[in-house]
């Protein structure tokens, strides 16, 4: 489904535009440096085919962190809460996304929460599936039923462009493999990990993810539940407390809702009861949120009293 342009929210984008300048576009991983910085946009769906839209809205591009939270749900709904928190913990940290610090001085040591890169890759192995195909293809499919849409698919020149450049993921899944939380061949774990981070979306797609998580589970486009109340509600507080990676306090008190964003530039966004929000904003602030991107959605919530708290 179509969003449709509103042109109040046109206005907020223009106005805003210019402070994309600040920020600076991923490069650590090649492929994401071609992204325009100057690009920004925002869709927001509030159900019953109600859309609205504005700035570069047909731009697509990977979910990278964004991923966290949509292979999360699906490892609680395979494995179940118990499984999943034996592997990696509920608490947030201070330290940068991809640290290793803090696994080597926890007890046991295990990533502090799912939204890290550490926690991520452990929550990666849990995907349900015999190989890599398998798994990726389930991973698929699950966000297929979260957005209502069944051409979504990974980008390959980003994919191969993240697995070259790997490197410290490595170093965090060997540190766990040897500590017993992950288990299995290692490049085949970071090819899985790479292509769900490439996996390729539009402001639409997460504006309608961020719905159904943001309601209970519920898709109104294919009017099934794809996930159950409490996934929903544990997904939720992690983008709370750890979705903005070390900047998640000072957007919880700015902005106030749960959002989980990734290095491309996307932010999704899920209301509890409200509108999901898709974002995208290439230009990075310095610690890897969209610049343009945070500044929309402190407008947004401030105007429409989105906030939680």
């Amino acid at each position: 489904m179509e969003c449709q342009k509103l042109a109040y929210l046109e206005q907020i984008v223009e106005e805003i535009r210019p402070l994309t300048k600040q920020g600076k576009v991923a490069t650590y991983i090649p492929a994401l440096g071609h992204a325009n910085p100057n690009t920004l946009a925002i869709a927001i769906y509030e159900g019953e085919g109600n859309c609205f839209s504005a700035g570069n809205i047909s731009e697509k591009f990977t979910l990278q962190s964004v991923s966290k939270i949509l292979s999360l749900a699906l490892a609680l709904q395979e494995h179940g809460e118990d499984y999943v928190f034996s592997k990696v913990g509920m608490e947030p940290t201070g330290d940068p996304f991809n640290s290793i610090a803090k696994l080597e001085t926890s007890v046991p040591s295990k990533p502090l929460n799912p939204m890290i890169n550490a926690g991520a890759l452990a929550v990666t192995a849990m995907l349900p599936g015999k190989d890599t195909d398998e798994k990726l293809k389930n991973l698929l499919d699950f966000i297929h039923q979260l957005s209502g849409n069944s051409k979504i698919t990974y980008n390959e020149e980003v994919a191969q462009s993240e697995f070259e450049t790997a490197n410290l993921n490595r170093s965090l899944c060997y540190f766990m493999k040897s500590h017993g939380v992950i288990e299995g061949d290692i490049e085949d774990l970071l090819d899985l990990y790479t292509k769900q981070c490439a996996i390729e979306v539009d402001c639409n797609d997460l504006a309608h993810m961020g719905w159904v998580l943001g309601n209970k589970g519920f898709n109104p486009i294919t009017q099934k539940k794809v996930l159950s109340h409490d996934i929903s509600r544990i997904v939720k507080t992690f983008m709370v407390t750890c979705g903005m990676y070390n900047d998640s306090g000072e957007f919880a008190i700015k902005v106030g809702i749960p959002a989980k964003s990734g290095v491309a530039g996307g932010i999704l966004c899920a209301v509890p009861n409200g509108p999901g929000i898709g974002i995208y904003g290439p230009a990075l602030d310095n610690k890897g949120n969209s610049l343009g991107g945070i500044k929309l959605l402190e407008r947004i919530s401030a105007e429409r009293n989105l906030s939680i708290f």
